[in-house]
């Protein structure tokens, strides 16, 4: 039986700071005593929106990529900036010396070998990415940019796996576009500079609406792709041309430091470099000490907002504890990595990709723009990221999801009118991210097809994404409380998405709405009345009838109360004496991997601890048909919402010990279901890790529902009502406070 004692804040701040956070996530910095062949070998930093790979060659030389959550190519790939090698002459490397160190209270990588000292690092609040480099001994460094897309080169076979939905080789086979990799420039740079740029001459955009039905939409937005212009501007104090694309030290020197800026515009080559050479100037006006001292500073309130610190007395445990406790703090560091940019964290590798040197079998030999499943957004793995934002405070990364959804919002209303004539808005499971349909899952083709219905069977009738969106909506608001958030981006979102489900099919004779032709997510193409739709529509709602009056309108709550009462009954199926929740009311056509009734349970939380009907729920996950762990598979936190306590832990120490057997980085997993590093699977072991520790419903609070008594715990939590939840676990007691 656990004991629960609530301290005083006073008391709590007393007692945790004899072991501060920082002492504690020191020991989880990742440190490697030898260097690396590629970039297999790399570790991952970034500021939220520019991101760079980072490793040391056998030779000495440092080697990084560096990227940005918005270069879009002209087909709706994410490409990488470039590559940047970095070499110092007379060569000090010394392999027994050797030491290269991610320092996460910093958000940095050091790296030193022989008499050379170099610090690493993106500018938390400023454009710029540095290298500060220190030597006993004078010694000259040579930047070179190196540069794959010299040509244009046709993307084919395997590799088009990397742009879904474009080229002929897609689920509806009947978009036989060719697709290419495009060039980029090297621009003849200021002396000491090197300059260099990938412009979109043209875009997919428009054809994209066209096959979609959508020209008349176009007002909308403009095309997002076409011109869209994005590289780096590379520098350094002291150092001389050598090529375009070659910076070398004009004398040796003890101190060196390079600067390396990035940039995405829209508009001509001209504007683009104007731009930039503004944005260097002004980062390089900042005195270089407070940058520092601000980026310092942003890292530690980021560690300092949340945190899980588990260990153990037996050592087998505490092996696993150790394990967990590094899987969970590197993914948030991941993360936060990849995750402050203009667009949402794709889930196929996010910001860090690299070449496939080492792959097996047909996904070899690619470049660093290599991603299996492509540009575009697919809700299934995408959402999985935010979810672990909620309880670990992370609401400033999770805007990004919410902005794109709420700038496609206008044209999934006008879709949702031109398609079915009638208001509200679904959204793709597949999505660009200015909202259509991949032309692949859409079908160019459309002889026979109904206006609007994509020719893609998982996807067809999968309309999930809009309320589970709409519950992560409301469980972020139910946590900061945010009023603007709720009148601009809650209400105006949820009120169309339960406009579309209200109006979409008829009611039965029986008054009850009748969900067919449906699918219950990717696993069963045909389904009657599924029970995500059911559970997920009869959630939101009631979310949104509970908020504060001044929110919404009698109007909307009359529609909301009335779509309740109109819902059909849950799916329920016996299997021997025990009722277990179903996939839908009828179902067939079975063709993925996922739990659909388990829905129920995780993301919508009707069924939960001190929820009723929750025998139900423990026997449809007993009797479940896909016990998978790993990837986008839910197992793990659905085991900790039901409290299945050594269930929901072996999935989560596995999954935390599982890294992508190729990369040397621990937390690089996957590929998975999807690619590497798979940013589904780190997250999904950290909501489990978060749910074992932590459940919420409405304003209601439990601690550690499904943890295990073996493993002692340090944690903080974001809860409800903008309050912070924090805590120890040792030897059976619990001890907590609130603020």
């Amino acid at each position: 039986m656990i004991q629960l004692k609530k301290w005083s804040v006073f008391l709590y701040a007393l007692c945790v700071s004899a072991v501060s956070y920082a002492q504690q996530l020191s020991d989880y910095n990742v440190v490697w005593e030898t260097p690396g062949e590629n970039a297999n070998a790399s570790m991952p930093i970034g500021n939220g929106d520019i991101g760079a790979n980072v490793w040391v060659e056998p030779n000495g030389d440092v080697v990084f990529y560096v990227s940005k959550t918005d270069a879009w190519s002209e087909i709706g790939r994410l490409l990488k900036l470039g590559k940047v090698r970095v070499s110092i002459s007379p060569s000090p490397f010394k392999k027994i010396s050797f030491r290269q160190e991610l320092k996460l209270q910093n958000g940095e990588i050091l790296i030193s070998y022989g008499d050379v000292k170099m610090k690493i690092w993106i500018d938390a609040n400023n454009p710029v990415m540095q290298v500060d480099i220190e030597s006993k001994e004078p010694v000259r460094v040579a930047v070179k940019y190196e540069n794959w897309r010299r040509e244009r080169r046709k993307i084919e076979g395997e590799e088009d796996g990397s742009v879904w939905g474009i080229g002929g080789r897609q689920v509806t086979k009947d978009c036989p576009t060719e697709i290419y990799s495009e060039p980029d420039s090297v621009l003849p740079g200021k002396e000491g500079s090197i300059m260099a740029y990938h412009h979109n001459h043209y875009s997919i955009w428009k054809n994209n609406l066209e096959v979609q039905a959508l020209t008349d939409v176009q007002a909308y937005r403009p095309d997002p792709l076409l011109h869209r212009n994005f590289g780096v501007l590379i520098s350094g104090k002291g150092m001389v041309n050598k090529s375009d694309s070659f910076l070398i030290s004009k004398t040796p020197a003890l101190h060196s430091s390079i600067a390396i800026y990035p940039l995405t515009t829209q508009g001509s080559a001209t504007g683009w470099r104007r731009r930039l050479e503004q944005q260097a100037k002004i980062v390089t006006d900042i005195p270089a000490h407070n940058r520092r001292k601000a980026h310092i500073g942003w890292w530690k309130a980021f560690w300092e907002r949340s945190y899980i610190y588990i260990s153990a007395a037996d050592s087998l445990e505490q092996d696993r504890a150790r394990k967990v406790t590094q899987g969970y703090i590197l993914q948030r560091f991941i993360n936060a990595c990849g995750g402050r940019g203009a667009f949402p964290i794709k889930f196929n590798g996010s910001i860090f990709t690299v070449d496939t040197y080492n792959r097996d079998g047909k996904y070899k030999g690619f470049d660093a723009d290599f991603r299996l499943w492509g540009g575009c957004y697919w809700w299934q793995n995408t959402r999985l990221l935010y979810w672990s934002m909620l309880l670990s405070g992370d609401f400033d990364l999770m805007s990004p999801l919410f902005n794109m959804y709420m700038e496609a919002l206008p044209l999934r209303k006008a879709a949702t009118r031109k398609y079915y004539g009638h208001e509200g808005a679904f959204f793709p499971e597949t999505m660009n991210f200015w909202g259509t349909y991949a032309d692949g899952d859409y079908g160019c083709d459309r002889n026979g097809v109904p206006l609007g219905l994509a020719k893609n069977p998982y996807i067809t009738y999968y309309w999930q994404s809009g309320l589970e969106l709409s519950l992560l909506m409301f469980d972020y608001y139910n946590q900061t409380r945010s009023t603007g958030f709720a009148k601009d981006t809650l209400v105006p979102l949820v009120t169309e998405v339960l406009t579309f489900f209200d109006q979409h099919w008829k009611r039965g004779a029986d008054g009850k709405i009748l969900i067919d032709p449906a699918a219950s997510l990717e696993t069963y193409h045909k389904a009657v009345n599924p029970l995500p739709e059911i559970v997920g529509i009869r959630t939101v709602a009631e979310k949104m009838l509970g908020l504060p009056d001044g929110l919404t309108t009698g109007k909307l709550r009359g529609q909301w109360q009335r779509l309740i009462a109109d819902l059909p009954a849950l799916p329920l199926r016996t299997v021997g004496v025990d009722t277990l929740l179903a996939p839908a009311h009828s179902y067939s056509n079975k063709a993925n991997a996922e739990n659909p009734e388990m829905y129920a349970v995780f993301p919508y939380r009707a069924f939960a601890l001190g929820k009723p009907g929750l025998q139900i729920a423990l026997n449809t996950f007993l009797s479940r048909t896909h016990k998978e762990n790993g990837g986008w598979q839910q197992n793990s936190i659905q085991a900790a919402c039901l409290g299945l306590t050594e269930e929901a832990k072996r999935m989560v120490a596995e999954s935390f010990s599982t890294p992508d057997k190729f990369m040397r980085f621990p937390a690089f997993w996957g590929p998975n279901y999807d690619w590497t590093p798979d940013q589904d699977h780190g997250n999904v072991a950290m909501i489990a890790l978060q749910r074992m520790l932590f459940q919420y419903e409405g304003d209601s609070v439990r601690l550690l529902p499904a943890w295990p008594a073996e493993w002692d715990v340090v944690f903080r939590l974001a809860g409800p009502d903008r309050k912070v939840y924090e805590g120890t676990y040792r030897n059976g007691k619990l001890e907590y406070s609130t603020r």
